[in-house]
């Protein structure tokens, strides 16, 4: 029967407009990639943990390389502290034992002067004595010096009387009180001298 035909209706085909196609080429990536979106955030934050852990631990190790240091320090100030004690105790230790044979010496010629009846030979030991004592003092850098005839220098010396003469320069050491010292070319003690002074001249008379 002519009627009952299925009729076909026709279906037309429009082109996509520039804009449709970029809103389902969006869409698109969107549904394709949101696994591939949470990777790269997750490997992110593992990234930024192992920075963190990295950091924290060389924090510690500076922070534990400080205290050492610290505790190296005190124990250093403790040391030379005690070395400084030991030294200022000790320092002139070899200087001490030069001097007790010449201590000794000293001692038996006291204990004998009443013995000896020629004064002359005690005098000569003592004098002896004193010059060892002077020669042993000499290797730790001291040495006497020569004041007597010599221009009074007041780095040197130290005026404890003075002089009218004419039998000497003016200016000039005349005696020695007490005996000038060096240490090592430094002045240790000054020479007890008098100095020589020219003699004032008789007031001529008056008129």
């Amino acid at each position: 029967m002519e009627g009952s035909e299925k009729k076909e209706i026709p279906v037309t085909l429009e082109p996509v407009s520039e804009g449709d196609e970029k809103i389902l080429s969006a869409t698109s990536k969107e549904g394709r990639h949101p696994k591939n979106n949470k990777k790269k955030e997750d490997r992110g934050v593992e990234e930024l943990k192992k920075r963190l852990e990295e950091k924290e631990k060389e924090a510690k190790e500076n922070y534990d390389r400080l205290l050492r240091t610290a505790a190296d320090l005190e124990n250093y100030k403790k040391r030379a502290a005690k070395e400084k004690e030991d030294w200022t105790k000790f320092a002139n230790e070899d200087l001490i034992k030069a001097i007790l044979p010449f201590i000794d010496n000293l001692e038996r010629a006291a204990n004998h002067a009443q013995k000896i009846v020629d004064t002359g030979v005690l005098v000569e030991g003592v004098r002896l004595t004193i010059q060892q004592l002077l020669q042993a003092l000499n290797r730790f850098g001291l040495s006497p010096f020569e004041s007597v005839g010599k221009p009074f220098d007041p780095a040197l010396h130290e005026a404890m009387l003075v002089v009218k003469t004419d039998k000497h320069e003016p200016n000039q050491v005349v005696e020695e009180f007490q005996k000038g010292y060096l240490l090592n070319d430094r002045l240790l003690r000054p020479a007890t001298v008098s100095v020589s002074k020219p003699p004032e001249k008789e007031a001529q008379a008056s008129e």
